[in-house]
């Protein structure tokens, strides 16, 4: 019989929270995305046990994990252990079940602090109202390069004909240059885009937020009571920027380190370089130029609709347990 997936520790607590507190068992299925059947035997649990944690299951508890592999490491572990099959018989098998060849997904690396801080960020804010995320500016830098990898193009072609000039894409070593760009938005639209010239330190990056952030959050309206964010960057995190954000009174958000997918400003800047590679900027100068008046096109209804499915990178975190999600 097929077991059902454990509800995580910090979930049972939350919905125990809620169904102590009043809340209805349909309303509180909904907050953590499992079923109604599932919270009503957490509440049952907790009646009988004075504990929400599971009962230890029966059979021997699994030693192997989905191999990392391809057809043919599969078909010598089995010839290791006395089963000769065909790596077409591999593929055959594990496409019955559901399973295909794909590229691994590069992510930030994930330690068990990272996973646990990700997943109480998500568990702090999933409830709060839409209106307070309005008020957020979100920041990040980007690297843009001249020419090659700002993009993915595709192309329809005749077999053979993938060398042909039309088909292809010209590089250069290294992109041809690039620059570094710091930029800020929210669900007002978006904010100015500085051109990093040099190394950042700790100083040029409040002299960055002294000319950027704050004439940005002037000119969106923002008001009273606006939060900044920022990731844990060693520039951001220093002292000295402590000690200018405190000086200008300024609310910064609490954020997760390694969680690049929380923040939606990642999904402006592919905006940006796909808008940046179809004008195809020739030189630094003119793709710095080019940067800062496609910045200023993206329409503020983008970044409102960000802002408003918000709640949904969080309930993806959770339902990942805190692991990397497809934002």
């Amino acid at each position: 019989m097929r077991k059902t997936p454990r509800v995580p520790a910090n979930l049972c607590e939350r919905a125990l929270g809620m169904v102590q507190g009043g809340m209805r068992t349909a309303d509180v299925a909904r907050a953590i995305h499992y079923n109604v059947p599932t919270v009503r035997r957490l509440s049952q649990r907790y009646r009988e046990t004075g504990s929400t944690a599971d009962c230890p299951r029966s059979g021997r508890p699994r030693v192997t994990t989905p191999p990392r592999t391809t057809r043919e490491g599969l078909v010598n572990d089995l010839k290791r252990a006395g089963t000769t099959v065909s790596k077409v018989t591999v593929g055959n098998t594990l496409r019955r079940h559901g399973l295909k060849s794909c590229m691994a997904r590069k992510v930030p690396l994930l330690k068990p602090a990272h996973v646990k801080a990700r997943l109480k960020f998500a568990n702090d804010h999933l409830d709060n109202p839409e209106e307070s995320w309005e008020k957020v500016m979100w920041s990040d830098e980007t690297k843009i390069e001249l020419f090659g990898h700002n993009s993915t193009n595709r192309v329809w072609r005749k077999k053979n004909d993938e060398y042909h000039p039309k088909n292809t894409i010209p590089t250069v070593k290294h992109g041809g240059g690039s620059i570094m760009l710091w930029g800020c938005f929210s669900a007002h639209g978006t904010g100015r885009l500085h051109c990093i010239k040099e190394r950042m330190t700790g100083a040029m990056y409040c002299e960055i937020l002294g000319n950027n952030l704050l004439p940005s959050v002037r000119a969106l309206k923002m008001g009273r009571g606006w939060v900044f964010q920022h990731d844990n960057d060693p520039k951001h995190t220093a002292r000295i920027t402590k000690e200018w954000l405190c000086k200008k009174h300024i609310k910064v958000l609490a954020w997760p380190s390694q969680s690049p997918d929380l923040n939606p400003i990642k999904n402006l800047w592919r905006e940006l370089k796909r808008r940046v590679s179809q004008r195809q900027p020739r030189n630094l100068t003119d793709l710095e130029k080019i940067c800062v008046e496609e910045w200023a096109k993206i329409p503020p209804a983008v970044c409102a609709n960000l802002v408003k499915r918000y709640r949904k990178r969080l309930t993806s975190v959770i339902a990942n347990k805190g692991y990397c999600t497809k934002y």
